[in-house]
C-alpha cells in the first residue's frame, strides 16, 4: 500500500507530465484501434460516404471527450467559470488558457486517428469511389451508354473487390490507387496542418502576449493548488470531525454501563497504573483543536456554501478595497495560507 500511495502522491505533484503521458498512450491506442479495425465498406450508392464519414468522425469525437473527461481540471474549469462572482471577479483569460491548455491534450489522440485513417486510404477509397473520372482513367467510351444509377452502382463497388464486374468500364487497381494517392496526398497534409498548428499555439503565441500569458499560467496554477488544499483541509476536518463524534459516542455509552453497573455493584477502589498516558478528554481537545472551532452540521454547510458563493479575495488584506477586478492583488496569498485563514475565521 506505501508504494502505491507513493505512486499516487507522485502523479499528484507531478500532474502535468502525467496528463502528458495519458495523452501519448490514448494517440498510440487509437493507432492500434484503428489497425485493429474491421473497415467493411457497405458498397452501396447513397451508403458508402455516410459509412465513412462516420468513421473518420465519429472515433475522434469520442477520443477527444475520453481526453476531456480524464482530464482533472475539467471539473475545476466547470466549477471556475459556472461559480458566484462574489469577492473574487473571474477573469476570463484564466478560463480560456484552462480551457485551450485542456482541448491541446485531448486532441492529439483525435488527431492520431484522422491522420492514419486518411494515410491508409480505405475510408476515402469508400467514401469518393463514385467520383472517379472514368473517361480519364477507363474506357470512357462507354460511359454516354451507362444511365447515372447503374455507373453510380459499378462505381460504389470499387472498394470490394470479391464483388466489383466493373473491370471492363475501369480497372479497380487504377480506381484504387489513384484514390488512396489523393488520401495520402491529404492525410500528410493534414499532419503537416496539425505540426504547424500546435507549433504556433505552444512556441509562437506566448512570445507576442508574454505578459497575459504568465497572468493567466500563474493564476491557473493557482485556482488548482488552492482546490487541492482546500479539499485536504476539508478532509483533514473531516476525520478530526468524525474522530471527536465516535470518542463522545463510545465515553457516552461507557458512561451509560458504568452507570447501570454501579446500582448493583459496590465500587472497589483502584489504583492508577496509567498516570503518564492522556486522559479521553485531553485526546478529545486536541481534535477539538483541528476542528478549528467548527463543530456542527449546519456551521460546515455554511462554511461550504460561503466557499462557493464567495471566496475570499486575492489580497493579503481582506479589509482594503480591490482593485481591478480582483485579481490584480500586488502580493497573492499563498494557497494554504488563504485556505487555512478561511477555516479560522468562519
Amino acid at each position: 500500500m506505501d508504494k502505491f500511495r507513493m505512486i499516487f502522491q507522485f502523479l499528484q505533484s507531478n500532474q502535468e507530465s502525467f496528463m502528458n503521458g495519458i495523452c501519448g498512450i490514448m494517440a498510440l491506442a487509437s493507432a492500434q484501434m484503428y489497425s485493429a479495425f474491421d473497415f467493411n465498406c457497405p458498397c452501396l450508392p447513397g451508403y458508402n460516404v455516410a459509412y465513412s464519414m462516420g468513421i473518420l468522425l465519429t472515433p475522434p469525437l469520442v477520443l477527444f471527450l475520453l481526453g476531456l473527461v480524464m482530464n482533472n481540471n475539467v471539473s475545476m474549469l466547470a466549477e471556475e467559470w459556472k461559480r458566484p462572482a462574489g469577492r473574487r471577479a473571474k477573469d476570463p483569460a484564466v478560463l480560456r488558457y484552462m480551457f485551450c491548455s485542456m482541448a491541446q491534450r485531448a486532441l492529439i489522440a483525435p488527431v492520431v486517428w484522422v491522420a492514419v485513417t486518411l494515410l491508409d486510404g480505405k475510408c476515402f477509397l469508400c467514401a469518393f469511389c463514385t467520383a472517379v473520372p472514368v473517361a480519364t482513367l477507363g474506357n470512357g467510351s462507354l460511359v454516354p451508354g451507362l444511365p447515372a444509377a447503374e455507373l453510380a452502382r459499378l462505381l460504389a463497388r470499387v472498394p470490394c473487390p470479391e464483388i466489383y464486374d466493373g473491370n471492363w468500364l475501369l480497372a479497380r487497381e487504377v480506381a484504387v490507387r489513384y484514390l488512396r494517392c489523393i488520401s495520402q496526398a491529404l492525410g500528410w497534409s493534414f499532419v503537416l496542418l496539425a505540426t504547424l498548428l500546435a507549433f504556433v499555439v505552444r512556441s509562437v503565441r506566448p512570445c507576442f502576449t508574454q505578459a497575459a500569458f504568465l497572468k493567466s499560467k500563474y493564476w491557473s496554477h493557482y485556482i488548482d493548488i488552492e482546490r487541492k488544499l482546500f479539499d485536504e483541509t476539508c478532509t483533514e476536518h473531516a476525520k478530526a470531525f468524525a474522530k471527536v463524534c465516535i470518542q463522545q459516542f463510545f465515553e457516552a455509552m461507557n458512561h451509560d454501563l458504568e452507570l447501570g453497573h454501579t446500582h448493583g455493584v459496590l465500587a472497589t477502589p483502584t489504583t492508577a497504573t496509567t498516570e503518564a498516558a492522556p486522559s479521553p478528554s485531553e485526546r478529545m481537545e486536541e481534535e477539538r483543536e483541528k476542528l478549528r472551532g467548527i463543530t456542527d452540521q449546519g456551521t460546515m454547510n455554511k462554511l461550504l456554501i460561503s466557499w462557493h458563493k464567495c471566496k475570499p479575495p486575492l489580497r493579503l488584506g481582506q479589509e482594503a478595497p480591490l482593485m481591478g477586478n480582483g485579481w490584480a492583488g500586488s502580493e497573492p496569498r499563498p494557497p494554504r495560507k488563504e485556505v487555512a485563514t478561511y477555516f479560522s475565521k468562519v
